[in-house]
């Protein structure tokens, strides 16, 4: 599958980087750049690419003032007391642990260490050391270690399932040191997953995870994984979850998004026509995802992962003022699905936006008419 994202990627970058579309009587045109008729996206106070933050799919500036100082001076407390500060049952929390859990291998991986050289991450270790019994570092070391996994080594290989069954041992440790806490949990489903827990066994972390928190998003993506045909269960279980997900989920929460996650997990190898993105199951579970997004807290840590993959599906189905509409909320920001898939999220979202923009143009859009 990411092979075939690779290549959709590169097939459509030729085309937005050659030309932009233009649409005359229905059919799509080609003009180069540079022309009258050519979209620009900086047109529209987007960001330039190079400007794109990969790191999390919406703005957190408590979370990259911590993340700079840390990496900076390699002490952790300040990463410790933003934990410590940050509600144990929000999206927040989970967010931020994976965001520290990630800086911490990215640096490993790019200073792995040797003679006369401290390996990267070193923070993190100390943060192990000195402080043994604190809950959030025992949580970040233990989504460190599946980080770790999916990272550097192949699912079913050795290396991988050692560095698995540490994962593993770190969620226990983590669990002890914080019994209300579903984090430990949330980063063993991805354990769970990679070591193909039986059915019974990863059903256990699941029900441990509603009694601290039955609407947790991130947990609810997480688990959707273990169902999907490509790992543990199918297209029908996979499905089956999403939208029992979103059948149960409250006022205002953005479960009622999960089945436009289900329908992504399980896209066709060819899906390169429109027609596919305009059917009645895609704009089903488009249309859930939109009015969760409507009706979802302004602040919800979790409305940017929608808005994303609402961009992708808008997109493909050519709904160029929706989509724009959700480029508007989420542009310069890029750590999200579908474009941390690629090699270079920054890019391939940045394909998706020009698309966006020529077809908003092409049916006479501009930037007076922006959708907000």
């Amino acid at each position: 599958m990411e092979i075939l994202w690779v290549l959709i990627a590169l097939v459509m970058l030729g085309v937005v980087m050659s030309s932009f579309l233009r649409r005359r009587r229905g059919a799509v045109g080609l003009v180069p750049p540079g022309h009258p008729d050519a979209a620009d996206p900086a047109n529209y106070g987007f960001a330039r690419e190079e400007e794109l933050d990969i790191r999390m799919p919406g703005p957190d500036q408590d979370l990259l003032d911590v993340l700079d100082l840390v990496q900076r001076t390699q002490d952790y407390r300040a990463a410790q007391q933003l934990l410590a500060g940050t509600d144990k049952e929000s999206e927040l929390r989970w967010q931020r642990v994976q965001a520290f859990a990630g800086a911490a291998s990215l640096e490993l991986q790019q200073r792995p260490g040797g003679v006369g050289e401290a390996p990267g991450g070193q923070w993190l270790r100390v943060w192990r050391t000195e402080a043994p019994k604190d809950a959030g570092g025992a949580a970040v070391h233990a989504e460190f270690l599946v980080q770790q996994a999916w990272r550097t080594a192949a699912p079913g290989t050795d290396e991988f399932r050692i560095i698995m069954e540490e994962a593993k041992a770190a969620c226990g440790e983590a669990a002890l040191l914080a019994p209300g806490d579903p984090i430990p949990y949330l980063v063993e489903l991805s354990v769970a997953r990679g070591l193909g827990y039986a059915r019974g066994d990863f059903e256990q972390i699941w029900l441990k995870i509603l009694d601290r928190a039955p609407n947790h998003m991130g947990a609810h993506l997480a688990a959707l994984h273990y169902w999907c045909e490509k790992w543990h269960g199918s297209r029908q279980e996979a499905y089956a979850f999403a939208e029992a997900a979103a059948a149960r989920a409250p006022e205002g929460s953005l479960l009622a998004a999960m089945p436009l996650f289900a329908v992504f997990e399980h896209l066709p190898e060819v899906t390169l026509v429109s027609s596919f993105y305009q059917s009645e199951v895609v704009s089903r579970a488009i249309h859930g995802a939109l009015h969760a997004v409507h009706s979802a807290r302004p602040d919800d840590p979790m409305l940017a992962h929608v808005r994303h993959l609402l961009i992708f599906f808008l997109v493909r189905a050519e709904r160029w003022a929706e989509a724009m509409s959700q480029l508007v909320h989420v542009d310069g920001h890029v750590g999200a699905l579908p474009w941390t898939l690629s090699a270079d999220p920054a890019a391939e979202f940045a394909v998706y936006r020009a698309l966006a923009v020529a077809g908003y143009e092409a049916n006479g859009g501009s930037p007076a008419t922006l959708p907000h």
